[in-house]
C-alpha cells in the first residue's frame, strides 16, 4: 500500500487564526484530497503575533519531519513566512510543490516590514524543482489581489491562480488548490 502524500499547511496571523478560520480550509483541503493524503495543521507560536524568527523556526523544524517530496502550502501570513523561510535556507528535504494562499507580497511594491523582505528574485532561491502555485482570491480585502502579480514577477516559474468572487479565505473552498496538489509532478525516484 502507497503511504498518504504529506501537506503541511502553515497558517494565516491573527488572534484565532488556527481554530476559528484557517481550520475551515484545512478541513475543505482533506475533504478535497480524501485519504490519499496526511494533512498536518501546526499551530504556529503566538498566532495573534506574527513574528519571522518564531515562526520560520517552527516552519523549519516541521519541514525536516516530513518526507522528500511533500507539499508545503501557507496562507496569508503564513505564506509570506514560508516563502522567506525556503528562499532564505532551502530544506534538506526536496519538496513536491509549494503553495501559497492569500499571501500578502512583504518587500519592493507590496507591504513594508522590518523583519523580511522578499526579493524580486524570489524564484532562483526557491528549493528546486519544487512546483509553485499562488492563489488569490480577487475579493480579498486583507491582501490585496494585485499582490499575485509581485508573486508572477519574483517567481517565474509559478502558476498564478486569480480567483473571482472569492475572499481572503477563498470562500473556504480549496477545490483549486486540492487539484494543483493534485496533479503537481512527482519527483523522480532519483535526485537529478
Amino acid at each position: 500500500m502507497t503511504p498518504p502524500g504529506q501537506i503541511l499547511f502553515i497558517q494565516g496571523g491573527g488572534a484565532g487564526a488556527h481554530d476559528e478560520w484557517d481550520d475551515k480550509m484545512v478541513e475543505c483541503l482533506r475533504r478535497e484530497l480524501g485519504g490519499k493524503y496526511e494533512v498536518r495543521y501546526p499551530r504556529m507560536p503566538e498566532e495573534g503575533d506574527p513574528r519571522y524568527d518564531r515562526w520560520s523556526a517552527a516552519i523549519r523544524r516541521e519541514i525536516a519531519a516530513l518526507d522528500d517530496g511533500a507539499v508545503v502550502v501557507g496562507h496569508s501570513v503564513g505564506g509570506a513566512i514560508l516563502l522567506h523561510a525556503l528562499a532564505g535556507r532551502p530544506p534538506e528535504k526536496r519538496l513536491r510543490a509549494i503553495v501559497v494562499i492569500a499571501a500578502p507580497f512583504v518587500g519592493q511594491g507590496g507591504w513594508l516590514s522590518e523583519e523580511f523582505e522578499l526579493t524580486s528574485d524570489l524564484g532562483v532561491k526557491l528549493p528546486p524543482g519544487a512546483q509553485v502555485d499562488v492563489f488569490q482570491g480577487l475579493r480579498d480585502e486583507t491582501a490585496p489581489p494585485w499582490h499575485a502579480g509581485l508573486y508572477a514577477a519574483a517567481i517565474p516559474q509559478a502558476q498564478v491562480h486569480q480567483l473571482p468572487g472569492r475572499d481572503h479565505q477563498l470562500n473556504n473552498d480549496l477545490s483549486e488548490v486540492a487539484e494543483a496538489i493534485r496533479t503537481s509532478r512527482p519527483w523522480p525516484a532519483t535526485p537529478p
